[in-house]
């Protein structure tokens, strides 16, 4: 049997300069019409004696041209794989001709901006998880078994209700974090507690998860006069005006008592609200004194020390401060509405330079 043609093609597997070329030998040898395939057809006219040699001969070659190929495909591959690299090889050591800067959510540049205000009055900020039991979200804050804020329907819990205290729930408020913080620490305390939160609640002014700052004070002869010099303190620096007009109204709130929601005069315009003047009022929080109940549940002897809490909406915040209409809008992700409402990373709030107003 002549192997001649074999021999020949074979030769031009370590001439091959590319994989393409490696390919086009390839199907030479061992394609369906190629020199192989020749070979085999050849052996129905052999001999019977003269065949299984003759096949024999055939496997060998066709093993030994697929390692061949195999070895040179490796070869060529790898020169190929460092070509490409080198092609695209990038000089580090050199300026960058353009920078994208990441930017700030006006949610995150909102929360920033409440804990540099009260961080300058002396408070800390304080923390705590997300997933709570009965006692910490509930009990300890004087809500009653029978509350409406206990319902499925107000409150995601992570079990079927008991009756035991250690059912599990997504948190409703950030007020825990003071519950947690009253009985891990001797007073006096001041703290300010912000984070996420969850209720099943949604429509253009509501979230299922939204975000709250919560703040507690307890000291020694602490009056209602302390709070509202701390909101009004708070709403001159956050609504950057000069003149703060705010009406306390009386509300009702298990964990505080007596308990106020905070309304602050403004002016509405078609497309922005003033602050600081006007006949127009809008709620912006809710407050009160610490609810004797509230300390016996955190071990702290109200004979001796007495505080004021309050509770803000950060997208509240955010949207009257930036003209914001649709609450869910914070959670679109549309890429234009981000662009237009986010905040350069270098504007962030702190304490040691305060607020950054945008251009």
């Amino acid at each position: 049997m002549d192997t001649s043609a074999v021999d020949k093609l074979s030769a031009r597997i370590e001439e091959a300069k590319n994989l393409e070329a490696l390919e086009a030998s390839r199907v030479a040898l061992l394609g369906k019409k190629g020199a192989l395939s020749a070979m085999m057809a050849q052996l129905r006219a052999l001999p019977a004696e003269q065949r299984a040699q003759h096949g024999k001969t055939i496997n060998q070659l066709k093993t030994s041209i697929e390692a061949r190929l195999k070895e040179r495909h490796d070869t060529l591959a790898h020169a190929h794989q460092r070509q490409a690299l080198e092609a695209e090889r990038q000089d580090l050591s050199l300026p960058a001709r353009r920078v994208e800067w990441g930017s700030l959510h006006p949610l995150m540049q909102t929360i920033e901006e409440v804990i540099a205000i009260f961080g300058d009055m002396g408070f800390t900020v304080a923390e705590g998880p997300d997933i709570e039991d009965d006692f910490h979200n509930f009990a300890a804050l004087n809500f009653p078994p029978d509350h409406p804020a206990r319902e499925m329907q107000d409150s995601f819990y992570l079990q079927p209700r008991g009756d035991e205290a250690d059912d599990l729930l997504l948190r409703t408020h950030t007020s825990p974090v003071q519950v947690r913080t009253m009985r891990a620490h001797e007073p006096p305390h001041r703290v300010l507690a912000p984070g996420r939160t969850y209720r099943a609640d949604s429509d253009r002014t509501h979230s299922p998860m939204f975000h709250q700052a919560e703040g507690l004070c307890i000291d020694r002869d602490i009056h209602f006069g302390h709070l509202k010099g701390c909101l009004r303190d708070f709403c001159h620096a956050f609504f950057e005006t000069d003149s703060v007009k705010l009406r306390f109204r009386a509300s009702f709130f298990p964990f505080t008592e007596p308990s106020a929601e905070v309304d602050i005069a403004c002016i509405k315009h078609k497309d922005r609200i003033e602050f600081g003047k006007g006949d127009d009022w809008l709620e912006i929080l809710g407050s009160g004194m610490v609810h004797p109940y509230v300390l016996k549940a955190c071990g702290v002897d109200s004979e001796r020390w007495q505080g004021f809490a309050f509770g803000v909406g950060i997208e509240r915040l955010a949207m009257l401060k930036y003209a914001i209409a649709d609450l869910r809008e914070f959670y679109n992700s549309d890429v234009r509405w981000l662009d237009h409402y986010s905040f350069p990373p270098w504007e962030t709030p702190s304490l040691l330079r305060g607020l950054v107003c945008p251009a």
